[in-house]
């Protein structure tokens, strides 16, 4: 982004959940040009406000009406998939540029699926519409993008251990109720969370996998624009504020060294390397939260396999899993 850059109205769709706030938040701590915001949530929220640059913004109900007469040219939606694929499609019709969070339009071949560090250029083809991947796949692509552009990724093995704040403001709810050991609010999960690790993230399909494992596959391929690579996934929720957690192992087609993925790591975009293990420095979600970066170390050999690697990636999951990877799509759009 640049100083030329023009201010343009913005609306954020989901504006009172947690990803909705972070993405008002981060607009304002990038320095967005927003001309004016617009905040849209349901009905349950009219009349509610948010803050943007020390104002207090009133949150309106999302209509059709409402949205087409805010005239904003860029639109982030956080409100999921049901409320995307009502809303989206007409807003674009309208002239906005809809950036949306959900699952909805990821696998669209006409739409776009962007994550600024690795696939750019893929802004261009929008038709009004580009998604914001999975936040699980995000940190993984923004980690795999320099070593698969010098060495080609061929196999991808990764279980995730993510955050409780991935699903929803009723999960962190649950898990701090839980820690306290007072009644439980309002339960997200079937199971406790505090103290546990459950193995199920999204519905369970035909082959055992779930959803969210699903989408780690697909979004995985389409963003580093290889269908051929392979990828099995494992998708865990734990409880832990802060950021999602990546165990990954990934077969190369070329012989590549640990020495070299840190040499390669260490100058990627929004990529920290930590990895030293003598001084015990790696990454943890202590460290990514409320950051921007996507966290690397762990990196080593897997003897168990020829040209292959193993590492492990940490990122806050609502920020660039989410917020700021929307934010940053939408400063290519303007400048």
């Amino acid at each position: 982004m640049t100083a030329r850059s023009k201010p343009v109205d913005v609306a954020v769709v989901g504006a009172t959940g947690l990803v909705g706030r972070m993405m008002i938040r981060v607009l304002e701590e990038r320095g967005f040009p927003v001309k004016r915001l617009h905040a849209f949530a349901s009905s349950r929220s009219h009349g509610s406000e948010v803050t943007f640059r020390g104002r207090q913004v009133a949150v309106e109900t999302l209509t059709e009406e409402s949205l087409r007469a805010s005239r904003a040219a860029i639109a982030l939606f956080s409100a999921g998939g049901n409320i995307s694929r009502q809303f989206a499609p007409g807003a674009a019709s309208n002239g906005t540029v809809v950036i949306d969070n959900s699952s909805a339009f990821r696998m669209d071949p006409d739409v776009p699926l962007v994550v600024p560090e690795v696939n750019p250029d893929a802004i261009v083809s929008h038709r009004g519409i580009i998604a914001n991947p999975n936040c699980s796949t995000i940190q993984l692509v923004v980690a795999l993008k320099p070593l698969h552009d010098r060495y080609r990724v061929r196999r991808i093995v990764v279980a995730t251990y993510q955050s409780v704040t991935g699903a929803g403001a009723r999960a962190y709810n649950q898990l701090m109720d839980e820690l306290r050991e007072v009644e439980v609010r309002e339960r997200k999960f079937a199971y406790p969370i505090a103290f546990n690790c459950i193995p199920q993230i999204d519905e369970f399909q035909e082959d055992g996998y779930t959803r969210e494992e699903q989408k780690m596959v697909n979004e995985t391929k389409k963003i580093l624009s290889d269908a051929s690579i392979k990828v099995n996934a494992t998708c865990v929720r734990v409880p832990v504020v802060g950021g999602h957690s990546e165990a990954v192992t990934v077969e190369f087609a070329e012989k590549i060294t640990p020495e070299e993925a840190r040499s390669l790591l260490s100058d990627a975009p929004g990529v920290v390397l930590m990895d030293d293990p003598a001084t015990a420095s790696y990454p943890m979600p202590i460290f990514s939260r409320d950051r921007d970066e996507v966290f690397v170390g762990r990196i080593r050999e897997d003897t168990t396999a020829p040209n292959s690697i193993a590492m492990w990636i940490v990122s806050d999951n609502i920020r660039k899993g989410a917020a700021t990877n929307a934010v940053q799509i939408a400063e290519q759009l303007v400048t």
